[in-house]
């Protein structure tokens, strides 16, 4: 079963393009598919730059399925040891690493930006969190 593709959620990444950023003006198109999973590949009418379904996303550049991927992250933060979760995931240790450590930048990037975006200070948010999660024990 195939996930329907929202077009109107993707915009052109050529920085060059007059549609660059621009979601939902209708110039992105689903022109094939490649590799063994058959992933989407799209283009910008405007530029005719063509990228990935899985471009602006975490798992771009990754070639382990998603699904390998989520599991190998909920190993990892249920603390097993990279080479567990690689044994228990059937991966290679260095795989392992490698998602991780894109999982952890990818993080740090979010809150970052944030944090940013709100004007809020590091501690100030795990102040936020910390409260609450003792109102929700209570």
């Amino acid at each position: 079963m195939e996930i329907s593709l929202n077009l109107n959620e993707f915009y052109c990444p050529n920085k060059e393009c007059e549609d660059h950023g621009k979601k939902g003006h209708g110039n992105i198109i689903l022109c094939n598919r490649y590799g063994k999973d058959g992933r989407r590949l799209l283009r910008c009418r405007t530029c005719n730059y063509r990228f990935s379904e899985r471009y602006s996303s975490f798992f771009f550049g990754l070639h382990t399925k998603e699904s390998k991927i989520k599991e190998v992250i909920n190993y990892l933060i249920e603390g097993m040891s990279f080479r567990e979760a690689a044994n228990a995931s059937d991966l290679d240790k260095d795989t392992v690493q490698r998602i991780w450590k894109r999982f952890l930048m990818t993080c740090e990037e979010s809150v970052d930006s944030l944090l940013k975006e709100f004007n809020i200070k590091l501690e100030d948010l795990i102040m936020l969190l910390y409260k609450r999660i003792q109102t929700r024990v209570k």
